[in-house]
Formats: structure tokens, C-alpha cells, sequence
């Protein structure tokens, strides 16, 4: 589910608090159990060149197999390397592919771990190798068990868009303010394993408890749709198994040996699948980072690391501490930030790529003048150094810095992207074609019901479907079985029976080619049957409609080539579209253009050159997680910034700003008086003589080689 922008400490704890009761009773419940037996290795097979690749901690890291392990990856440290190269490690020393789980938390990394590994592997085969998202792993327990939680195997997977209207009509209310808000705390309840039974006995605040009413009749509404969110789909998993242990048994003898990716984002509900899967034996190894971790807004407790010392007392613990992406002065300013922080492990960055260039800080007087400048020093610093403009990354706290950037560069004809626009699966066009494909692999599915039945218009008006969903509600049925029904029939009129009755029918149709037909020629004779191009001409301009009947061709033939080659039916494929992302569908590679973005969304990223922006107390670190009491995660989020670059960071902040129509006088982020005075240089102060020489020295160097070209 979707959520606001801040969580509040009190989650926090509850998650903390529920964890460390999750794990005394899985300990407790373990014993029953004989333990997964793995296979012994000989690490001597593989080939000495890949292992030479590596530093020696990471070449340690891939070879311990001895028991649970903890692998502390500091910024560009390689742990993707070691990930992959532990995977390779087992597969060439005899542990069967089908036994392997790799668990990321993006598509996008899944898919680059499983390409690594094939390269690596050339002419082996990787059959069976489980590469996957926790939700997607989620899934696919879901989908095998589907039957022992009361789901039909193919129940609907719904979008945070889907869960919001469902909300909305149960507190009958369009307030989206305050429906974000009860969405975010079903969804912070869900990851900390709340039930609604549970989150309504605790509930204190009005809103809580209001939320946890609205908790309980969402869950029996998302069982009616014979449906799950995406909470839903590490949850239910989790409960599963609490509740069989023999099935837990059979995913444990499945699931020998497990590596987890960006461990410190793992909420509570994510730690406890881990647990279960890996058994009392931790037969895993476990990668991240506590000075990256900023998502506990959305659940994520860095906690989680602390929790695996005590769980695993034999937990093994390697650090990586080698940076391959930034220089010295850069990563010495990472380092005496992150250091005001209370550190559960101590660990410090270093790297041999050289000194570097001193970062830059440059005030600006208000953010149009913030904009001028980062635009204006980008072109320069490009021109000088022959780079490109994807070398390029301007980033900051909140999506509203970003407008005033982007008009300075479309001043200057920069080509730019930014990150978090609309995703590919929320244009309506592609929604109005899910809502197809929902229905047809889940009659039940309401939501998708009521839009595939008005859109395109087939004569079915709101009165038919008040009718409809009023009958369904006293009969405790589907719409889609309710218009079988004959006590439904008998009360409605013959034209809006038949049309009702043509389009169900056409979905049972659908359903029953949808199993045994190539996805590719159903999606075709499912866009003609629905006039579905005729509707976007006929209902938008030339243009509009144009490009929307595009992207439906766009997604349809994606859809048909990843059936072909994945051999999936399209009910197959349907139930995992909400987990997918548009870079799944397209294989081009990343324009030459400026990278806008969040420093939230620019996590795993690195860029030559970052201006990181709008520095300032009340944007980075944010007011509101000031007010919470949460300058460690802004910190965490800075530091984050800083180890984006490779080459060159440039800080900037503004020393007013309009707010509501009114100027403000703006304070330097605190985080700027933490970085090395000796790395730093701050805009219109001298520098050292022998600095300025070396920098002329280097202008130059730069001209002769323009001139010479």
C-alpha cells in the first residue's frame, strides 16, 4: 500500500517490540523440527580468475558457508559483486540452482543479479535459481498455497491506486489527506504483523481508531474480491507458515540457502519470513548497510541488523570497507558525517582512487538563484572536461525542489530525466487493459469488474451496477456471480440484463482460452473485441489517442513476448503485472541527459558529478523529521547524497525562500557544519596557494586538450 511521506517512532517500537517476540516464538517453535540439511562443500572448483576478482574481504565473504553471515557493505563497496559471485560459488561447488534464493527488494536489481550470474557461468546451467523481490517471492508462495489461507490460485493482486478507492468507498469519504494517512497505518500494521483484532485493542488516537475499523472491514472487503495488497503478500506467507508447519517445512527443503540484498530495509514482517525460511541453522547471508538505511517511514527498521546478533549467535560478521566509486576527499566527508551518528557497527570507508577535487558549497540568495547557479556550473564544469550530461545528477529532499531546476534547464536546452514520474502501470490506458486481464484471471475481482464493464461503454449504466452491487452485497457473492443469479434477473429489465449478460459471458470465454492460448494472439482478439482503439480516438484528441493506443501496443506485445519466452500463460502472467516495473518492458539504455531525483530514489545510483541542493535546516534535515525526532535517518539521507558522487560533489543552499507567498530566512543544513574543513571550500573564500596552482594547472591542461581536439 501507498503511504505518507514520515512515519511516527511509535511504529517504530511496536515493530522493534513485536520482532523480538516473532523471534522467541519461531526459536521456540523450531525445535520440532529436524534440521535442513545442506549439502558440504569442496571450495576448490571454481575458477581461481573469478575469486581473483575480488578484495579479500569479499573473496571471504563468498566463501564462508560455515553458517549465518552478515556481510556490512559500505557505499560502492561491491556487495552486488559479492552477492552474485556467491551464488556462482555455490552453484560450481554443487548446490543445485534450485535450492538458491537471491531475495532484492526492485525488480530492476533481481533482473541484473540473474544476468551477472549467467555471464558467469557460461555453458552451466542455472535452472530452478530463485532471483526474486520479497513481493514477488511472496507471491509465488501464495500462489502454490493458495488454498490452506481460503484464496482461489488466482486471486488479484491489487495496486496501492485499487486499495485507496476501496478505502475511500468504506469511510465514504474523498478526504485524500486523510485517507493517506489511514492507508499508511493499515499499512505500517500489515508490516509490523498487527492484526486488526490487535491494532484495535491498541488503538488510542481518534484517527488510530478509526483506522483500525476501517482496518478490519478492508480485509474482509480484499477476501470478498478474493484479493491481496501488496502487504498482503509478505503477510499472509508469514502467517502461513506459523500456522503449517509442515508447509514451512516444505518451503525450508526448498529454499536451502538464501542471500538477502539491502538487509537494513527489511521491515518486521520481511525479518520474519527470512527467519522462517532460514531455519534455526541461518543457513544465509545476509548484505547491507546501517548508515543507508532511510526508509523507516515505510516500514523498514535498521533494527533488524541488531536483531540478527542476538538471533544467531554464530552469526559471522564481514565488513566491506574498500570504495570503487568515489575519491578520498569525498569519501572522508562521508565519513565525519555519519560519524555524529550512534553506529551499530563501526565501519569507515576508504579508497584508492586518489584525492580528488574539494567539494564545493555555494549559497545562493533565494532557489531561483540556486538553480542559475547549478545550471550554469554544470554547463561549465561539461565544457572543461569534455564529460556528458549523464554524467550529471542534481539531487534534493523533496519532489517540489525539482520545478524550478527543470525550467533552468529547458532555458538552457539541457536534455534532463526525473525520477518518480507516473509509472507506466498508472496510465489509464494500461489500466483500463489490467482491469481486463484482473477479471478474466479472477471473476471475482470487483474493482476491475465495475471498470471493464464501463470502460469502453457496453450499456451497462450505474443503475445496473447499484443494482447489481446492492444484490451481490445481501447474497454475500461476486458482481460477476451475481448476475447469474436468477433472484438477480428476475428484477431487471431485458436490455440491461443482455448487455450485462454479453459481457459476462465474454469474460467466461476469455477465461477459458486464457489457460491453453499463446498470451500474444488472446491480447489481440481481446483488444478487437472491446473496440478498444476506436474508444481512445473516439474519446480523446488525435494526438492523446494516438500515443495512449501506443503504449497499449506497447504493453500488449511486451506481454506476448514475455509469455513466449517465459512460457507463461496470460493468467500467469496477469497476477504478477502489479509487481512488475515499466524498465521490465523496455530495453533501451539511459538517454545523455541531467538526472533529476530524490536522494531517496537515487539509492544504488552513482553519477561522476552531484550537486546535491537546498541544504538548508527544514529541507535536509526535514522539519517534520526534526520535530519526530528523526535527524538520524535525514543524516543517513545525506550521507546517502555525498556517496552518489564519484568525482565531484557540489553543495548548495539558499539563504531565503518563498513559502506560501512569503520569504523566509533560510539556516546552512547542520550536516555542512560536519563535513572536513580541510575538504571543503566554500564559494568566494581563498583557497590554498598550491591549491590554486594545481587548479590552474589542471584549467590548462583541460584547454590544450580542447584546443588540440
Amino acid at each position: 500500500m501507498g503511504g505518507c511521506a514520515f512515519g511516527d517512532g511509535g511504529c517504530a517500537v511496536l515493530s522493534r517490540k513485536l520482532g523480538s517476540t516473532i523471534n522467541q516464538h519461531l526459536r521456540a517453535g523450531k525445535r520440532s523440527f529436524p534440521p535442513v540439511v545442506t549439502p558440504r562443500f569442496q571450495p576448490a572448483k571454481l575458477a581461481p580468475l573469478m575469486l581473483s576478482q575480488l578484495n579479500d574481504p569479499q573473496r571471504e565473504a563468498v566463501r564462508y558457508l560455515d553458517g549465518p553471515l552478515l556481510v556490512l557493505a559500505g557505499a560502492g563497496s561491491g556487495k552486488t559483486r559479492v552477492i552474485t559471485h556467491k551464488i556462482a560459488y555455490l552453484i560450481e561447488n554443487g548446490f543445485e540452482p534450485r535450492h538458491i534464493a537471491a531475495i532484492t527488494f526492485t525488480n530492476k536489481a533481481a533482473r541484473e543479479m540473474q544476468e551477472r550470474v549467467g555471464r558467469m557461468l557460461p555453458g552451466k546451467s542455472t535452472q530452478g535459481l530463485t532471483v526474486t523481490t520479497f513481493h514477488a517471492l511472496g507471491l509465488q508462495i501464495l500462489r502454490a498455497e493458495a488454498q490452506q489461507l481460503g484464496y482461489k490460485p488466482r486471486f488479484s493482486v491489487l495496486d496501492a491506486a485499487d486499495s485507496f478507492k476501496i478505502l475511500s468507498d468504506l469511510l465514504a469519504t474523498t478526504d485524500k489527506a486523510l485517507l493517506k494517512r489511514t492507508q499508511w497505518r493499515i499499512s505500517q500494521w500489515k508490516n509490523a504483523l498487527v492484526s486488526p483484532d490487535r491494532a484495535a485493542a491498541t488503538a488510542t488516537e481518534q484517527l488510530e481508531v478509526t483506522a483500525a475499523k476501517l482496518y478490519r472491514l478492508y480485509q474482509q472487503t480484499l477476501k470478498a474480491y478474493q484479493a491481496v495488497d501488496f502487504d498482503d503478500l509478505i503477510r499472509l506467507p508469514v502467517e502461513l507458515f506459523e500456522q503449517q508447519r509442515d508447509t514451512l517445512h516444505k518451503w525450508q527443503m526448498k529454499l536451502r540457502y538464501l542471500l538477502i540484498d539491502e538487509y537494513q530495509d527489511t521491515n518486521a514482517c520481511q525479518y520474519r519470513l527470512v527467519r522462517q525460511l532460514a531455519g534455526p541453522e541461518g543457513m544465509f547471508t545476509a548484505v547491507g548497510d546501517d548508515d543507508q538505511a532511510i526508509y523507516a517511514w515505510r516500514g523498514a527498521d535498521v533494527e533488524n541488523l541488531r536483531q540478527l546478533t542476538q538471533d544467531y549467535p554464530r552469526l559471522k560478521i564481514i565488513k566491506l570497507e574498500q570504495n570503487y566509486r568515489s575519491t578520498v576527499r569525498i569519501l572522508r566527508a562521508a565519513n565525519q558525517v555519519i560519524a555524529h551518528n550512534p553506529k551499530l557497527f563501526e565501519k569507515k570507508l576508504w579508497s584508492d582512487l586518489g584525492l580528488g577535487d574539494p567539494i564545493q558549497i555555494l549559497p545562493a540568495r533565494d532557489e531561483e538563484h540556486e538553480a542559475q547557479l547549478v545550471v550554469m556550473k554544470l554547463l561549465g564544469h561539461k565544457f572543461e572536461h569534455r564529460t556528458r550530461f549523464s554524467d550529471y545528477a542534481i539531487l534534493y529532499r523533496g519532489n517540489h525542489q525539482a520545478r524550478v531546476f527543470e525550467q533552468q534547464l529547458r532555458n538552457q536546452k539541457i536534455p534532463y530525466t526525473v525520477s518518480g514520474g507516473q509509472s507506466f502501470f498508472d496510465k489509464t490506458e494500461i489500466k483500463d487493459l489490467v482491469a481486463y486481464l484482473r477479471l478474466i484471471a479472477n471473476e471475482d475481482d470487483d474493482p476491475a469488474f465495475i471498470r471493464a464493464a464501463t470502460t469502453p461503454k457496453k450499456g451497462i449504466g450505474s443503475t445496473t451496477l447499484e443494482r447489481l452491487g446492492a444484490y451481490a452485497a445481501r447474497q454475500h457473492v461476486s458482481l460477476f456471480e451475481a448476475a447469474f443469479e436468477p433472484g438477480f434477473q428476475h428484477d431487471m429489465g431485458k436490455k440491461q440484463l443482455d448487455d450485462l449478460l454479453t459481457f459476462c459471458d465474454f469474460i467466461s470465454r476469455m477465461q477459458q482460452r486464457a489457460g491453453r492460448e499463446p498470451a500474444g494472439a488472446l491480447l489481440k482478439d481481446l483488444l478487437a473485441a472491446i473496440g478498444y482503439e476506436t474508444y481512445l480516438y473516439d474519446t480523446e484528441e488525435a494526438r492523446a489517442a494516438e500515443t495512449k493506443w501506443g503504449n497499449v501496443l506497447d504493453f500488449t506485445g511486451w506481454l506476448a513476448k514475455k509469455g513466449e519466452s517465459e512460457a507463461k500463460s496470460l493468467l500467469e502472467l496477469t497476477q504478477t503485472v502489479a509487481l512488475m516495473s515499466m524498465l521490465e518492458g523496455r530495453e533501451a539504455g539511459e538517454p545523455d541527459a541531467v538526472k533529476l531525483s530524490t536522494l531517496h530514489a537515487a539509492k544504488g545510483l552513482e553519477f561522476g558529478h552531484v550537486f546535491l541542493v537546498g541544504c538548508e535546516e527544514g529541507i535536509l534535515p526535514h522539519r517534520e523529521s526534526v520535530e519526530a525526532g528523526q535527524v538520524e535517518e535525514e543524516r543517513r539521507l545525506m550521507y546517502v547524497g555525498i556517496t552518489r558522487a564519484q568525482k565531484s560533489l557540489t553543495i548548495t543552499y539558499c539563504k531565503k525562500r518563498q513559502r506560501a507567498g512569503e520569504w523566509e530566512q533560510c539556516e546552512p543544513s547542520r550536516f555542512l557544519a560536519e563535513l572536513p574543513a580541510d575538504d571543503v571550500r566554500h564559494a568566494g573564500k581563498a583557497a590554498a596557494p598550491e591549491e590554486r596552482k594545481a587548479q590552474a594547472a589542471a584549467r590548462m591542461a583541460n584547454i590544450r586538450a580542447l584546443l588540440g581536439k
